[in-house]
């Protein structure tokens, strides 16, 4: 097996389809150095496959073969060897996931040097660039390789600078400097009890081995989860001959994307700095510049770097984030890939690019390049006013965010899990603080630019941010603004779409999202009509309408057990429970009939024209009594009152072991079949009022946890009899079915087709009870380490289970249209707005999926995408 190619190895396929083998930095080198002939400095890249290997078995046989003989190639290519004393070849060994992961994995710059090296680059360059750069390397290659805490390089780097009395690094003298790498190297000893490495070839192995094994360090982990990146695709290392933006003034670094990835616009967009290399502009360690200014201070430059972003776009079809150096008047470019973006600038960017000849994206393409996310963020809310702004940064990521500061991602996790809403402060962050990030509302930095570890998480996760406010002066528990200090568990706002902190929480208020919204789902409904529709779950006018207002088709799930609740209503269903007598019951029913009643009419004027699914009672009856535990705790008390002893025997009456399992959905309805046909009647009742107000009202009704046809059509009997009887001679719009909840229904799916006019998956029990899991109990004791330890490629309540439920989804709804071949079929459980999940029901041939309102447009999104993936016009497009 090959495990190393060459930037410029000729591949059977285009370089940049075959990030699976070269990881997407190594892929994208390729593309630029051989399909588009850009100014790229040479090496080679060490496959995914070789890390795979690597995590499996330890360091693969031959790769120690392959790795010197490329070495061999770029040492020929450059005219340098690796670690010679006259004139040594210095490389950076960077990390190449399949997917990008944007400061999750390890870098190590400047391998190659060590004491005797160190002389040669001198004769090359000059002393204090020399020094500079094997500080930097002793630096990383410790951190990074070694495992030693990098405050112990910056407590002392600190230190020099004080002694030099300089501000930055830049300026640290060569006398100086000689002593901070002799203080580096004593650093290394004492935690290694062994002296710093000065064989190069040593040296790269190490890193080698180093990147691999970042690729399961915590926050690369915690980055793929939240990603939902596969665990075990592993990274691949790039090996590239260094350039040096830190030569001089005639030198700088920097990081570009092809458009604003803030709001999508048109034009160069990026930060550079003179004469620092690029861990300087990602680290906010100097005041970066915008990359406009280039045009001043390198002119011929920036006209070439425009022209190479012209001819990314072109190529890629796409917005690119790239990385560039300019060594003493010479451009190299280090890195491209497709750029992270907002919600805002990935629907503008999608649309624009339609309309743009050089690019020429079809609408299929479009759909796909927008996600559920992006759908989410731009109905973030802004704030409804502004207040005394006490501190100003970078817009790095738009919307508002209100939360208590904490300056370190753990106890931000901990406010976190104690239910608050968090703004994470730092001075700037790092991969370590993702867990941080990810439950944060918001983060606020005093260092970093747009392109910073910061910005370009919170982008991709959709989390306002403002970075690089530099008057903030942030300490381990405070910040101070001027006079003002923000202590820890105080609460500010900010607003990442003008870069702004203000004190104490601002009103919110709800966004209208930007014309390129409509756009994309008016494109998404013409592609998933007649195959795929998006219902809402809703069990009130209020959500019924606002589901509506985002585009849901119907309602794919009424929950007639919510309105149950509240204090005019419990006390009611309480008394047809406790009901000694028929008649009492059915005076009990006939009041909450009423309410009923009501409530069915204004849903369905609600979606008047459209189908309405309502399920009737599901949850067993204990759920409407006090619990045992109050029960007991207050019969040991003695405390029970006269007036409330009936209740608390019925409360030990309908007390099961397993509730869930036990008396509820149909079972409910065969012995205590009042209930039922009171739910039926005021259903029927109120479509029939709807009709004489002149409206359309489309009623489906769903029987829950049926796991036999007899029972389906035992109740469908009643259904039908009791319409019948509340409506006669006026037919009624109506349809009878069933919710798929068990294995067996599932499996025993043709049987209950015959008396099933729809099938509604409900997958939140039906992934209980496939796993035998208890959602309650699983998720927050064992899912986590499930999913850690790689037991669980997902969180099955989260995405659907494709080969255990989603094969459960697959056959009932084959089995089901054997015995009715117009048998409609949808899921309604909280998988319904899941993309991934989507997919898969999309597969399986359903014809809807139901989710909560909010995520009505995220759904209709999903479902167009995954008609186009299953369609196989996904793959035609990503070729075009």
């Amino acid at each position: 097996m090959t495990y190393v190619y060459s930037f410029d190895h000729s591949h059977d396929r285009p370089a940049k389809e075959l990030a699976a083998l070269l990881g997407g930095k190594g892929a994208n080198l390729a593309e630029m150095s051989s399909a588009l002939g850009l100014p790229v400095p040479p090496g080679f890249t060490i496959s995914t496959e070789a890390c795979t290997a690597y995590l499996k078995e330890g360091w693969p046989a031959g790769l120690d073969d392959e790795i010197a003989h490329h070495v061999a190639q770029l040492e020929a290519r450059m005219g340098r060897q690796l670690g010679d004393p006259a004139s040594p070849l210095l490389v950076s060994v960077r990390s190449g996931a399949r997917f990008s992961m944007p400061g999750m994995m390890d870098t190590v710059l400047n391998l190659g040097l060590n004491d005797e090296s160190v002389e040669g680059l001198t004769s090359q360059t000059d002393r204090r660039f020399a020094l500079d750069s094997y500080r930097r390397f002793i630096k990383m290659y410790g951190r990074i390789v070694l495992g030693i805490p990098g405050e112990e390089f910056d407590r002392r780097l600190e230190d020099a600078r004080e002694l030099a009395g300089v501000a930055t690094d830049g300026e640290v003298p060569a006398d100086i400097l000689e002593g901070l790498i002799k203080q580096f190297k004593d650093v290394v000893e004492a935690h290694t009890k062994a002296p710093f490495p000065q064989e190069p070839q040593a040296q790269l192995r190490a890193a080698v081995e180093a990147v691999f094994s970042s690729w399961r360090s915590p926050r690369a982990v915690a980055y793929r989860t939240r990603e939902r990146i596969p665990h075990d695709l592993g990274t691949a290392v790039n090996v590239q001959s260094m350039v040096f933006g830190n030569r001089d003034d005639n030198s700088g670094t920097g990081v570009g994307f092809t458009r604003n990835p803030a709001t999508g616009e048109a034009g160069a967009y990026g930060d550079f700095l003179v004469n620092a290399q690029g861990e300087d502009v990602v680290a906010g360690i100097r005041a970066t510049e915008p990359l406009s200014a280039l045009s001043e201070r390198f002119p011929a430059i920036y006209d070439q770097l425009l022209d190479i972003f012209d001819r990314l776009e072109r190529h890629y079809r796409d917005m690119l984030d790239t990385e560039f150096t300019i060594e003493r008047g010479r451009l190299w470019m280090l890195q491209t890939r497709v750029g992270k973006r907002t919600g805002a600038a990935a629907l503008r960017i999608a649309v624009a690019m339609t309309n743009d000849p050089r690019i020429g994206l079809s609408r299929e393409e479009a759909l796909l390049r927008v996600s559920g996310e992006h759908l989410d963020q731009v109905l973030h809310p802004t704030f409804e006013h502004t207040a005394q702004v006490v501190g100003r940064g970078l817009p790095a990521s738009p919307g508002a965010a209100v939360g208590k500061v904490y300056f370190t991602a753990d106890k931000a996790l901990d406010a976190h899990n104690r239910g608050e809403d968090v703004i994470l402060v730092r001075v700037e962050t790092s991969p370590e603080d993702v867990h941080g990030m990810e439950v944060s509302k918001g983060v606020l930095t005093s260092r970093g630019g747009l392109v910073s570890h910061a910005a370009v998480v919170a982008r991709g996760w959709g989390i306002p941010a403002v970075v690089g406010a530099e008057q903030l002066e942030i300490g381990d528990r405070s910040f101070k603004a001027g006079d003002v200090v923000v202590s820890e568990g105080e609460t500010i706002s900010i607003d990442g779409s003008a870069g702004a902190v203000m004190l104490g929480a601002l009103e919110m208020v709800d966004t209208a999202p930007p014309a390129e919204f409509d756009t994309i789902l008016g494109w998404a409904d013409e592609v998933r009509a007649g195959n795929l529709g998006v219902r809402a779950n809703a069990d009130t006018a209020a959500d019924a309408a606002r589901a509506r207002s985002y585009g849901a088709e119907g309602i794919g799930l009424c929950r007639t057990e919510h309105m149950f609740l509240g204090p005019e209503r419990l006390p009611v269903v309480r008394r047809a429970i406790l009901a000694s007598t028929p008649q009492e019951e059915e005076q009990a029913l006939a009041e909450l009939g009423k309410l009923q009643r009501a409530d069915f009419e204004e849903i369905l004027e609600a979606m008047d024209g459209l189908p309405v699914t309502v399920r009737l009672l599901d949850p067993p009856l204990h759920e409407f009594l006090p619990s045992l535990e109050d029960v007991l705790a207050a019969e040991a008390a003695g405390t029970v009152p006269e007036e409330d002893r009936k209740l608390y025997e019925a409360a030990r009456e309908w007390r099961e072991q397993n509730p869930m399992l036990g008396t509820r959905g149909v079972r409910l309805g065969v012995i205590r079949p009042g209930l039922y046909r009171m739910q039926v009647r005021a259903l029927a009742q109120a479509a029939a009022a709807r009709v004489a107000a002149g409206g359309h009202p489309k009623v489906e009704v769903m029987i829950p946890l049926v796991v036999a046809a007899a029972e389906l059509a035992h109740m469908r009997q009643m259904v039908e009899a009791e319409v019948a009887t509340t409506q006669p001679g006026r037919p009624l719009d109506l349809s009878i079915g069933t919710m798929i909840e068990t294995p067996r229904a599932a499996l025993r799916a043709e049987d209950i087709g015959q008396f099933a006019d729809f099938f509604s998956f409900g997958t939140n029990d039906l992934t209980q009870l496939t796993f035998g899991f208890s959602r309650d109990d699983v998720e927050g004791r064992i899912m986590g380490t499930y999913l850690d330890e790689g037991l669980l490629p997902r969180n099955p309540f989260e995405t659907v289970d494709a080969a255990g439920v989603g094969e459960l989804v697959r056959l009932g709804t084959e089995r089901g249209r054997r015995a009715n071949p117009r048998l409609k079929v949808g899921v309604c459980g909280e998988h319904g707005g899941d993309p991934e999940s989507i997919r898969v029901f999309c597969e399986a041939g359903l014809d809807y999926v139901s989710c909560s309102p909010f995520r009505v447009p995220v759904a209709r999104l999903a479902a167009a995408q995954a008609v186009l993936m299953v369609g196989g016009m996904a793959e035609a497009a990503s070729t075009r």
